[in-house]
């Protein structure tokens, strides 16, 4: 259960952050920030994460691929594996010039660095870790030779 839960509780996250992504007064203007080729929409949110239209949309996709994974146990491990290994290869991609703006589309750079790293390693846990029921997998007992 703690599985499905995960995905629900990113999910409305996600969506949330995608929505709040949207208000103008919930972000301060990219003054020394990347130039990027879409620009609408593009400011910090909260003063920290920067956000612009597209990135947005993506966090409203996830939020609302998270909902519906919710739906089934084998849909939440899924949406948490591959969130899992999204945010894992943004994260790497922050840190390199050219890519932490993903070609000038979507800004990936500064506190999205470490949030998006957070992100991979908590759905990692739930995507590979996590058992069903929401216990940890028991550790494997010693084998007796024979």
């Amino acid at each position: 259960m703690a599985i499905r839960y995960f995905a629900i509780v990113a999910g409305i996250v996600y969506l949330l952050v995608g929505l709040l992504g949207f208000v103008p007064d919930l972000k301060t203007p990219p003054t020394t920030a990347p130039p990027l080729a879409v620009d609408t929409g593009y400011g910090f949110l909260l003063g920290l994460f920067p956000v612009n239209v597209l990135h947005n949309l993506v966090h409203v996709a996830l939020g609302i691929w998270g909902i519906a994974a919710f739906a089934t146990l084998g849909a939440a491990r899924f949406y948490a594996r591959a969130l899992a290994v999204i945010y894992a290869v943004l994260a790497v991609m922050g840190l390199i010039p050219g890519l932490d703006t993903t070609l000038g589309l979507i800004p990936i750079f500064g506190h999205d660095i470490w949030l998006h790293a957070l992100t991979a390693l908590i759905a990692a846990y739930f995507g590979w870790v996590a058992e069903p029921s929401g216990r940890p997998a028991p550790a494997p007992s010693p084998r007796r030779l024979s």
